[in-house]
């Protein structure tokens, strides 16, 4: 399985026009950090987790010209901003492309983009099909994936294991139940959004005592703000298996 993230920021995190914070004016690459998605690939499969307004971007800098499916952790903006651009890969498949996301994300992707899920389609507008999830296990083409509920605040939102790889992203609470979900995980990617305190996501302390619980072999942390710095400083405060994540850094199980 080769993992790739695809952008590890947030939209207090993405370079700001004008901006002259240490991190945007960095000259480190890492520091230069897109909406937080990632790539999944898998026994000649390509899936998406996420596609926020930087999507285009994203798989053109990753060079990828396959996508068979994309989950959805949640509805917010910066997760899905991005789904009008998976008509280019209806071009390039001559196939739709299968979405999957829970039924409160399907009517905000409804109001979001009507024209996708019009009765009566304007020609060239994005093809899907959509299948609903919960938080009971699915799979797509035999791969399997296991929901694990989070909050972001008081939003219900969805991380995913595949394997040995967990991903939570935009989550503020880990209920014990769930984190039994994640127990054996290898590899960990999860949000550590700054180090003050965040009403709905995890601080970079918050992510490590999970790290720490859950004692995965690596782990990301990813949806990284500004305010957290630059990633050779932060970096250095780590422990030797956690390091913070960027944009196009590529891991395989």
């Amino acid at each position: 399985m080769k993992i790739t993230l695809l952008g590890t920021g947030t939209s207090q995190g993405v370079p700001v026009i004008g901006c002259n914070c240490e991190v945007c004016t960095s000259a480190d690459p890492r520091d230069k950090r897109l909406r937080s998605s990632v790539m999944i690939e898998e026994a000649g499969k390509v899936i998406v987790i996420d596609t926020g307004p930087d999507f285009r971007q994203q798989m053109l800098n990753a060079g990828n010209r396959q996508l068979d499916a994309v989950i959805y952790t949640h509805e917010h903006r910066d997760h899905v901003a991005g789904l009008d651009e998976v008509r280019s890969f209806n071009f390039l498949q001559q196939m739709p492309v299968d979405v999957y996301a829970e039924e409160r994300v399907h009517r905000a992707l409804m109001r979001e983009f009507p024209y996708i899920f019009a009765e009566h389609k304007y020609p060239g507008v994005p093809q899907i099909n959509y299948h609903e999830i919960t938080s009971h296990p699915f799979d797509i083409d035999g791969l399997k994936i296991l929901p694990v509920r989070v909050l972001h605040h008081r939003l219900p939102v969805l991380g995913f294991r595949i394997g040995d790889f967990s991903y939570i992203t935009d989550a503020s609470y880990i209920s014990e139940e769930e984190k039994e979900k994640l127990i054996g995980t290898k590899y960990l990617v999860i949000n550590g959004l700054r180090k003050e305190p965040h009403i709905s996501h995890f601080t970079l302390d918050q992510a490590l005592d999970i790290i720490r619980e859950l004692s995965p072999k690596r782990a990301f942390i990813t949806h990284i703000s500004h305010r957290l710095g630059r990633h050779a400083d932060v970096e250095k405060t780590l422990p030797f298996h956690v390091r913070p994540g960027y944009d196009g850094l590529i891991f395989e199980l």
